[in-house]
């Protein structure tokens, strides 16, 4: 049963039309590319016992945003051995196989949270998940690259498009499902009316005769959930924040969807060219350095090119992975503060969708103006233009926290938008990149092999991210609470400053909640916090750039042979009708 799925099956006719590739191909990369949407997951998953807000018991952001990492990782690590495997066995086998591990880890992730068992997600969604999406991702660029050599740049980005624009179609749905699997926990009151105390930093009320957990929803908490809630005091582990019903769920799904689009790919046969298209040669073909020669996938790692290459796709992704992770986390901290009545939890769950269209948007737009200004100058456009952007984000950020008008929302939303454009055509740019610098024979497995930068990308990202972020929120609390008077300090939590860095870990403290009785000239420092990831990033694309121009011509030592005479186009049917 499982030969049957192999390439030497599925290889086309000359009169099969090449355009009925794309849309299963884009199937694929629509269901896998849910993985940009992860950020959406954060917040149930950061307050599963909560609910309604963080518990002492729940998950920390720098322990979840992990599984994201872990995902992207593995995804380097299986494109970089799928895609050798690839090269043998052909996309319908790969595809099936990708379509087993992701939706089969959505499934495991999610009885993960259900027994709010960490290592379960982690196993599921970041590791099985994580090689699904590795093989899903390789499984179309080198059969599209073969089946469109005359338009490399749009072939792969209509591929990885879906790729991008899976966190579009997926953000809705994950929201919608989270809200119809929500159950809001026991409701004591308001914080007014119930007696709460403090035990080893948790708050406690009495509840039936027995001391519990509860958690306290404030007017963030109340604008943040997907059911409408009443501010006051929770009972901590009654809730539902429906996060494992909706993992099981698109499991289920994405599974459905991936294993029809595998058995809809088709190889072209060896040799074969479009109707009326020949290569580009001699002065064109330099120009734009697309050689007409091949290097074997094992020498790719022996030239300098290779690992040029690897650093322009690494730093690229690098700069943008961490914010896409956190992408509605950030968006709350910084303006939700600032401009509430604006950036609510519709506002930041729409600025997580629009990533999605202008991540998807860039991949084909980019790709596409690729075939003709080439791929080097493209990238040259993703890093200055990048540099420049990044740098402006601590500047809108600076500037809101002093001066809360919605310009300084409308300039981050722009230069955010515009780097998502980047960071999705980097990646749909890149395959054809490495077919004009290396052929066509041995790209998807050069391509699986070069998709550890990926991998790279995914832990730098969100360590830098999360840890300088983290790095801010401390010293920030400390601030704060050093401008406090301590008789209000005892009153809001039921303890003493004494006791403040086990507030911290306990969830009580929170910048938030030390800005309800921080004097009135107290500037929140939450916009600031992801200041200095910034201008890490910045300095990232600065040595992508560096790289990028050290990308040169392959010495011909390198080629597997000299270039052959072009073989003779499809004779005209269906396909040339197609082209006409």
């Amino acid at each position: 049963m499982f030969d049957r799925l192999k390439k030497e099956h599925i290889v086309a006719g000359d009169d099969f039309n090449r355009w009925k590739v794309p849309p299963a191909s884009i199937a694929i990369h629509l269901c896998i590319g849910s993985v940009y949407a992860w950020s959406i997951f954060n917040p149930p998953l950061i307050k599963e016992f909560g609910v309604v807000a963080a518990s002492s018991g729940d998950w920390g952001l720098q322990s979840v945003v992990w599984i994201f990492s872990v995902a992207i990782v593995c995804l380097g690590l299986a494109a970089a051995f799928g895609g050798k495997w690839l090269e043998e066995v052909g996309p319908r086998m790969v595809g099936v196989v990708a379509a087993c591990c992701w939706g089969g880890g959505f499934i495991i992730g999610g009885l993960g949270i259900a027994s709010h068992q960490l290592w379960l997600v982690y196993l599921g969604y970041g590791v099985i998940g994580g090689a699904g999406l590795g093989l899903g991702y390789v499984s179309p660029v080198s059969t599209l690259i073969r089946w469109f050599p005359d338009r490399r740049g749009m072939a792969t980005g209509m591929a990885i498009m879906g790729f991008g624009g899976g966190a579009m179609i997926a953000t809705p749905i994950k929201e919608g499902l989270l809200s119809f699997f929500y159950k809001v926990p026991e409701y004591l009151g308001p914080e007014s009316a119930v007696n709460l105390v403090t035990e080893g930093g948790k708050r406690m009320a009495e509840v039936g005769g027995q001391m519990v957990e509860v958690v306290i929803a404030g007017a963030a908490q109340v604008a943040s959930a997907p059911v409408p809630i009443e501010e006051g005091v929770y009972v901590a582990g009654t809730g539902n924040t429906g996060a494992s019903a909706t993992f099981i769920t698109l499991g289920v799904a994405y599974f459905i969807v991936m294993i029809i689009a595998a058995f809809s790919y088709r190889v072209p046969r060896e040799g074969w060219l479009p109707a009326g298209w020949t290569p580009p040669t001699g002065e064109e073909a330099s120009k734009r350095m697309i050689t007409q020669k091949n290097v074997h996938i094992d020498q790719a790692l022996k030239t300098p090119q290779f690992y040029m290459l690897w650093i322009v796709l690494c730093f690229n992704v690098t700069a943008g992975i961490g914010v896409i992770g956190v992408a509605k986390t950030m968006m709350t901290e910084i303006f939700g503060s600032t401009l509430p009545l604006i950036v609510n939890s519709g506002f930041a769950a729409t600025y997580v969708f629009m990533i999605s269209v202008f991540n998807m948007c860039g991949r084909f737009f980019w790709a596409s103006t690729s075939d003709y200004i080439g791929r080097k100058n493209t990238y040259y456009c993703f890093f200055i233009l990048g540099i420049i952007l990044y740098l402006s984000i601590p500047y809108a950020a600076g500037q809101v926290s002093v001066n809360p008008v919605v310009t300084w929302l409308v300039m981050f939303y722009g230069a955010t938008m515009i780097i998502f454009t980047m960071y999705g055509g980097g990646f749909a740019t890149i395959p054809a990149y490495l077919a004009d610098v290396f052929g066509t024979k041995y790209v998807g497995g050069i391509h699986g092999r070069l998709l550890t930068a990926w991998s790279v990308a995914g832990v730098l990202g969100p360590v830098a991210i999360t840890q300088l972020r983290q790095t801010s929120v401390g010293n920030s609390v400390k601030e704060l609470a050093a401008k406090i008077d301590p008789a209000a300090f005892q009153a809001k939590f039921g303890a003493g400053m004494d006791q403040l860095d086990q507030l911290i870990a306990a969830k009580t403290v929170t910048i938030g909640r030390l800005m309800e009785i921080a004097p009135a000239e107290t500037v929140d420092p939450t916009p600031s916090l992801y200041n200095t990831t910034m201008y890490a990033m910045a300095a990232l694309l600065v040595i992508g750039l560096i790289a990028n121009a050290l990308v040169k011509p392959i010495h011909d030592k390198h080629y597997m042979e000299t270039a052959a005479e072009p073989a003779k186009p499809a004779p005209s049917g269906r396909e040339a009708t197609s082209e006409a």
